[in-house]
This record gives structure tokens, C-alpha cells and sequence, in this order.
């Protein structure tokens, strides 16, 4: 009778046994005051490798120490021939760690939550989107035409689909066909939050991109490159290369700019959102870096929030014909990294003034604490 309590007890056991086989631990930890929801976490491969350097790309899964479930991951290469992290999408409280097991396995399908294309048949467009909010912005073919617009656009959706290549396709994406729409206007302008040289008080536009290239493309960060060509920024000869990511689950771009100018001086740069000209409100922390609009309600279309977060120094903010601007400095040849995005009320998450500058001074709190990632 003993023996086959004993036999009992071990099969009930046996997953969890065979469970702690051939794992590897990896520990995230969010040592801040917020709960992280959905938030994707960069784990580095080669601390992955360390540990378990037999792994097979192919046949591995991620599993959640606490509930035995899989993980969506992603392999991130960040252009590269090599893998360059591993990249979870976790919640994780606050003041805890949350701990995940590396094992052999057919991982789950993970939903593509992130995707970017260069878009020729519409005059070069570029344009990229996650599971909340879509952007892009415009190349090469649409310029010196009555199209041509500077800045960052915005498309705001209320689906987690994938909506850019459907809205294409369909042409008309200027009306709402039932999850969401562009009726953003960028004009002239740094539209949602595009940044360019402010030399001699004057915001000095490049012409638009010329060339992209795709780093990575989901299914839970996609990361692009656009490379502009050199102009006349105020006597000062420029060339930018701008690195944007967006991460499943933000409402924000990562965006990672390297000016190339011949002057060992510092060049003034903006970030700038353009300001409808009825009444809206905005909300400016110059010490936080943190630069907030939400615009006037269009009747039918709904309202738009849009932000920047600096993560340099910024010397001042201001509203300068018709734009709300962050200024600061940029060196010659050093990344200077910002954030910048949207939110559309209409999507249901986001539904205020409030709510959407809470959203910022949050985001901005998570930056100044990130989770950490360790491979046991």
C-alpha cells in the first residue's frame, strides 16, 4: 500500500521533474516602485550561450518558473549575421523578480506584434506599426511634390492587427473602415515628434530619406534604419542616420539619431510636435524631459495624444510657429536617443488628457528604471 502511494506521488511529480532538466535560469528584475505590464526585456545572447552553449535556435522555449507557461520571445540581431539578444515579453510587479526556465521544446507560434516596410507603391513611404499605434514616414518620390510633408505621421488603429499593408491596399485610409484611420496632418512641420538642426533659431529640414534598411521585423521589436543625404543646415553641412524601434506593447519609438557634421562644436537640434490651431493642451517638463499635446477633438475622428521624451539635456521648450519644441545639443558622430509617439482615444486605452500624460511621466519613470536581466 506504501509503495503505491509512493509510485502515485511520483507521477504526479514527474512533469515537474522532468521540467527542471536541461534548463537554464533567467532572473528579470524590476527593482522599481510600478508593476511592468507586457514590457519586452533584452536578454543578452552570448550570457544565454554561456549557459547553454548546445542550444538549437530552433527547438527552444521559454517557460515562466511560476506558471509553466511559455514565454513569447524573439530572436533580436539588430542587422547583424550573429544573434544579438534574446528578447521576452514579461509582467513583472514591482519589487519582484520574475524567474524563466531556457529548455528544449517546439516553442508556441508567437503573434507578430510588430512589423515595418518600405513602401514604393505609395511614393516611397516608410511605414511601421505594433500592436497599438501605427507611423511613417515619407522618402524619396513624394518630394517637390504637394504631398510632401516633413515630419513623423501618425495612423491610429483600435486592433491589435497588423493594419499598414490591409490600409494600402485598400488606398482610402484616410477614412475609418472600422480599425482606425490616418486623419493626422503633418505638413511642413516635425509632424509627431521628428527631430532636425535649430541652427540660428531656424529649424533646418533635411530633404527625406533616401535610403532604409530593416534590422529586425518582429514579432516583438522591429528596429529600421533611414539614412538622409547631406544638406545646408544653416551653413553647417549635415547627414543623419536615424535608428527607430518599436517595441510590442508602447505607444512610443525609440528613436536613435547620429549627426555627422565637421565642427568639433555642439549643433542645437529640436524635437518638435506640430499644434493644431485650435485649442488643445499641453504639458511641458523641461527638467524631465518629457514634451505632451493632446490635440483638439476632431468630431468624427476622435483626439490624438502625441509626446517626445528627451533623454539628453534640455535647454529649453518652447511653442514656435505653429510647433511645440524640445530643444538640446547633439555632437558630431554621437547617438543622441529620444522618444516619441502617439495615442488615439478612440483605441479605448488611453481616453484623456490625463490618462495620456500619465502614460508619459510613467514611461519616462520606467526608462530611469529599467528591469534587469541576468542569466543564472
Amino acid at each position: 500500500m506504501k509503495n503505491t502511494k509512493y509510485i502515485c506521488l511520483f507521477f504526479l511529480l514527474l512533469p515537474l521533474i522532468l521540467l527542471s532538466q536541461n534548463k537554464e535560469i533567467i532572473e528579470i528584475q524590476n527593482n522599481s516602485d510600478l508593476e511592468r505590464n507586457e514590457t519586452v526585456v533584452a536578454v543578452k545572447w552570448e550570457a544565454v550561450l554561456s549557459r547553454y552553449p548546445q542550444i538549437d535556435t530552433s527547438n527552444f522555449v521559454v517557460i515562466n518558473a511560476a506558471t509553466k507557461k511559455q514565454i513569447p520571445y524573439q530572436l533580436e540581431h539588430k542587422g547583424l549575421p550573429a544573434i544579438q539578444n534574446l528578447l521576452v515579453q514579461v509582467s513583472v510587479k514591482a519589487k519582484t523578480t520574475l524567474r524563466l526556465f531556457v529548455q528544449k521544446g517546439k516553442p508556441n507560434l508567437v503573434e507578430t506584434k510588430t512589423y515595418a516596410r518600405f513602401v514604393p507603391e505609395r511614393k516611397d513611404d516608410f511605414a511601421w506599426e505594433n500592436d497599438k499605434i501605427a507611423f511613417r514616414t515619407y522618402g524619396k518620390a513624394i518630394e517637390n511634390t504637394n504631398e510632401d510633408a516633413y515630419g513623423f505621421d501618425v495612423w491610429v488603429k483600435r486592433t491589435d492587427k497588423m493594419v499598414i499593408n490591409e490600409r494600402y491596399k485598400l488606398g482610402n485610409y484616410h477614412k475609418d473602415n472600422g480599425n482606425g484611420m490616418d486623419y493626422y496632418h503633418v505638413g511642413h512641420t516635425l509632424g509627431a515628434g521628428n527631430m532636425a538642426p535649430y541652427v540660428k533659431d531656424t529649424i533646418r529640414y533635411s530633404a527625406n530619406y533616401h535610403q532604409w534598411k530593416v534590422l529586425d521585423n518582429g514579432p516583438l521589436r522591429t528596429t529600421f534604419q533611414l539614412v538622409y543625404d547631406e544638406w545646408n543646415a544653416g551653413g553647417i553641412k549635415v547627414k543623419a542616420v536615424k535608428t527607430i524601434s518599436l517595441d510590442a506593447g508602447s505607444q512610443l519609438n525609440r528613436v536613435e539619431n547620429v549627426y555627422t557634421f565637421e565642427d568639433n562644436k555642439a549643433m542645437p537640434v529640436v524635437v518638435g510636435i506640430i499644434k493644431r490651431p485650435e485649442p488643445g493642451l499641453i504639458s511641458l517638463n523641461e527638467q524631465s524631459g518629457i514634451m505632451g499635446y493632446w490635440e483638439p477633438t476632431f468630431v468624427e475622428d476622435g483626439t490624438t495624444g502625441v509626446g517626445s521624451i528627451l533623454t539628453t539635456p534640455v535647454k529649453n521648450m518652447l511653442v514656435n510657429n505653429g510647433q511645440i519644441l524640445a530643444l538640446a545639443e547633439v555632437k558630431n558622430n554621437v547617438p543622441v536617443v529620444y522618444y516619441t509617439g502617439a495615442a488615439w482615444d478612440k483605441a479605448g486605452k488611453i481616453m484623456n488628457s490625463a490618462q495620456w500624460f500619465e502614460y508619459l511621466n510613467r514611461f519616462s519613470q520606467d526608462l530611469k528604471n529599467p528591469m534587469i536581466a541576468n542569466v543564472k
